[in-house]
């Protein structure tokens, strides 16, 4: 369109004026539905990855809009983070004005997409009007035993100076900066998460999500059905609990193996005669993340604990104990009976130390011992060299074992808390005070928000401490309980924090005095739809469903689960096939393509070149044929505004008519009279209507887009046939893929009397399915099961004359040769198989 640039400029300010996608809490006679994309990080200008993530899914935000519903589809900023912060250092400017110039730029680019957002509704994360309500939330955690201050050991990142939560740990990296992470004991502030774990594990199955991301956080919790028992140390009244999965298999337990991290370590110190070596590996140790310490392919090391035996509850053998980097202190007990018959990782270890492994399992009661085991055998089956309990089968055995040891059944659970304490400047401080006396409480509600000060020196310090510990002013305080001088923690929230409520607050977003209105939240969530991508399915798709319950408990909600539908869209890579990044050089500027194409052609290309699910190499090659289609559109809309024929199309489409008119004109659209290239293309715009409207549901946009082409090329053949309610139908079918396209041409195909009635305000249009049915379809002909013949037949034709007309065929006399068919079977609208 060679006008783009004004027609764009012109229908942006019309929307924004008339407020068509400003989304009241009511509206009589339509449903509301909350369609929300995981909101942006302002990391500078967006790029056409970016622009692939929200400008389709906005496809279907428009589509359920003219379905008439009630939409609201807001916006904002995840503005909080190590990104704003480093970019600062790096450019020698403070976060804050750095991340509020690139929301102003990212905002002026995002209103150039046509998107239907709310922007009444915007939210910036790092603004002290939305980070009080971290805060409040946090006090609330904290008032519940859910928000914890311990030592532990946590993975520290050398170079972004700072905690990360074991989801922010990538192949021992940092997600971040990729630098290897160092395992450093602090004190942190923890979400007890996993207070929640089997609601969060039971809460999936009924969710509209992605089969894999289910899949993933139930991975991610890893709910295992096991057993405490204890093993006491020889010659000691000292217990050692272990946690299993397999008590059934307590017969083969030929060692114990400690985390190096155990608190009973150093307390055997006296009696460890290796003292020395064992110090040592365990400070080798601690260099390790959890991920490195679980590698399957890593090599398995350890150290004997000489002097240290104890004692199997079930037989009284005298084991050995060892430590090793396999075995972790935050999971289960920290210590594990070791049955290398019987378990993968047990097995590597005894066979790299030489230890000894007994078989306790069989397949079957008829199988015999294995002479030498070259594996774990990890199945169930009968337990044999296990005295008296010989016969049981391994789920029997599990309950007599563990009860005949004075065991305890239990479940257990691989969700670690949440730890949220950063030692970094740009984020939401804690609200906590420490007071000598009355030790850490909560900020009073009241003097919330706790801002964060406008600091010059934010570098991140090698001691491990906030820079927020550096100022004076920020720091020191009086206890909210006593009055006595206290001193406020300086840690800042994991921004995860930030986007694991954001959805709730849309809802309300300007309340100064709550979190929210309750009654405001009932009327729009949980989610709909949202939309965002696949690599937060254990991040922030795990803590928002966290915090919901949390605040279903606290009585601010009536509903478990935030998002009903979730879908992930695709990675658009760059030209050469690798992400997109700044530093390789292979981004795309999405403004080049706007300039020069147009916004509306942009849009048609991203939906249409891949599955938006899938992604793929950014190929620009298409965009140039989304704008000739358009220029098509265009030509073709006009001839029909020309001809200003109407041929009753629109009323059996589902455009508002009187109703005697619209049966009528749906009677004249089946009339015999029409001619077939009329009927035809009658046909195919009501399988058009049903195939693009049921693809946007599925966020099917490439083959939605498909069908339109057909469509429109079938259209200019039959020009003639192209009446102005047949282009208005297509103009809404392309109305959500190209917004301001469709509203220029739709004000002159519908010469409305009104100064501005809008197309997305239009209703879908809806197909007649009488009209999508084949009046004819190809049989074919099969003898013996092999093809042979196929011709063209009606579709209402009964069984009998469809086998009649195929036996009377030249092409199948042929092989029958005179001769009767044994049997002529017939399928449906398929084919027919004779039998001889």
């Amino acid at each position: 369109m060679a006008n783009f640039k004004k027609i764009e400029s012109k229908w942006q300010k019309a929307w924004r004026k008339k407020g068509i996608y400003k989304a009241e809490d009511e509206v009589r006679g339509k449903k509301n539905f909350y369609h929300l994309v995981m909101f942006p990080y302002p990391s500078g200008n967006l790029h056409i990855g970016h622009w692939y993530n929200f400008a389709p899914a906005d496809i279907f935000a428009r589509l359920k809009r003219m379905q008439g519903a009630n939409v609201m589809s807001p916006i904002g900023f995840d503005a909080f983070g190590l990104p704003a912060e480093n970019a600062a250092l790096k450019q020698g400017i403070h976060p804050e004005k750095w991340t509020l110039a690139n929301i102003k730029a990212m905002t002026k680019q995002l209103e150039s997409m046509g998107n239907s957002y709310d922007w009444s509704r915007l939210i910036i994360t790092c603004l002290p009007e939305y980070y009080k309500w971290n805060q409040w939330i946090f006090v609330q955690l904290m008032k519940k035993g859910l928000a914890y201050r311990k030592k532990a050991p946590a993975n520290w990142c050398p170079s972004c100076k700072t905690v990360l939560a074991n989801e922010q740990v990538v192949e021992g990296r940092c997600e971040r900066c990729s630098t290897q992470i160092e395992r450093r004991t602090i004190d942190q502030w923890l979400f007890k998460i996993t207070h929640y774990a089997e609601e969060l594990l039971r809460g999936l199955e009924h969710l509209d999500w992605p089969e894999r991301t289910k899949l993933m956080q139930k991975n991610w919790i890893g709910k295992s059905e096991g057993a405490l028992l204890k093993f006491r140390i020889t010659e000691l009244d000292l217990p050692i609990e272990v946690f299993t999965t397999r008590p059934d298999t307590l017969f083969g337990a030929t060692y114990l193996v400690l985390a190096p991290e155990h608190e009973l370590i150093h307390k055997l110190k006296p009696r460890i005669k290796n003292w020395v070596a064992v110090e040592e590996y365990i400070r080798k140790t601690s260099h390790l993340t959890e991920e490195d310490r679980l590698k399957d392919a890593a090599k398995k090391t350890g150290m004997e604990l000489k002097g240290v035996t104890v004692k199997n509850p079930a037989n009284g053998e005298i084991l050995p104990v060892w430590i090793s980097d396999y075995v972790l202190a935050s999971y289960g007990t920290g210590a594990i009976m070791a049955v290398p018959a019987h378990d993968e990782r047990d097995f590597a270890f005894a066979t790299e130390f030489k230890l000894p492994i007994r078989q306790v399992i069989v397949s079957s009661q008829a199988d015999g011992l294995s002479e030498e085991l070259t594996e774990a055998y990890s199945g169930d089956g009968y337990l044999v060299n296990s005295g008296k309990m010989n016969g049981l089968y391994t789920e029997e055995a599990k309950r007599v074992v563990t009860e005949a040891v004075g065991g305890k059944l239990k479940t257990q659970y691989r969700l670690r808390d949440w730890l949220i304490s950063r030692q970094r400047y740009w984020g939401t401080p804690i609200p906590v005070i420490y007071c000598k006396e009355c030790g850490a409480l909560p900020v009073p509600e009241n003097d919330l928000p706790i801002k964060l000060p406008p600091l010059k020196d934010f570098k991140p310090s090698d001691d491990g401490r906030s820079p927020l510990a550096r100022n004076e002013k920020f720091l020191k305080t009086k206890c909210p309980k006593c009055g006595k001088p206290a001193e406020r923690e300086t840690d800042t929230m994991d921004t995860f924090v930030d986007s694991s409520w954001y959805f709730l607050r849309y809802a309300d977003p300007n309340n100064s005095e709550a979190i929210f209105e309750k009654e405001k939240v009932k009327k729009w969530l949980p989610v709909k739809m949202y939309i965002g991508g696949a690599e937060h399915a254990v991040l922030h798709l795990l803590y928002s469903r966290f915090f919901t319950k949390f605040l279903r408990d606290e009585g601010l909600l009536e509903f478990s689960e935030p998002f009903q539908a979730l879908r992930h869209q695709g990675i658009i890579l760059g030209p050469d096939g690798q992400k997109m990044s700044k530093s390789r050089g292979n981004v795309v500027d999405p403004d080049a393509l706007v300039r020069e194409f147009g916004v509306d052609a942009v849009r048609l290309h991203l939906a249409f070149m891949s599955e938006y699910s899938q992604g793929g190499p950014w190929n620009p090659s298409g965009i140039l044929g989304s704008a000739r289609f358009l220029e098509r559109a265009v030509k073709l809309c006009s001839d029909a505004l020309r001809s200003r024929s109407h041929r009753g199309v629109e009323a059996s489409a589902g455009v508002p008519g009187n109703k005697t008119e619209a049966k009528n004109e749906i009677n004249a659209a089946v009339s015999p009279r029409a001619g077939d290239s009329d009927k035809k293309l009658e046909r195919l715009l009501h399988q058009t209507i049903k195939k693009v409207t049921e693809d946007i549901e599925n966020l099917r946009f490439n083959t939605a887009v498909s069908a339109l082409m057909i469509l429109l090329n079938e259209m200019e053949k039959e020009r003639t046939a192209v009446s102005c309610d047949m282009a208005a139908i297509f103009l809404k079918l392309l109305a959500p893929f190209a917004p301001h396209f469709a509203e220029e041409l739709w004000q002159k195909v519908r010469k409305r009397s009104k100064p501005f009635a809008s197309i997305h305000a239009e209703e879908w249009p809806r197909y007649n399915p009488a009209l999508i049915k084949e009046n004819s379809f190809e049989l074919v002909v099969q003898v013996n099961g092999k093809v042979r013949d196929s011709f063209i037949i009606p579709a209402n034709i009964s069984e009998a004359d469809a086998k009649k007309l195929t036996l009377e065929r030249e092409s199948v006399k042929i092989y029958l040769s005179g001769r009767e068919p044994k049997r002529v079977i017939y399928v449906p609208g398929r084919l027919v198989n004779i039998v001889i």
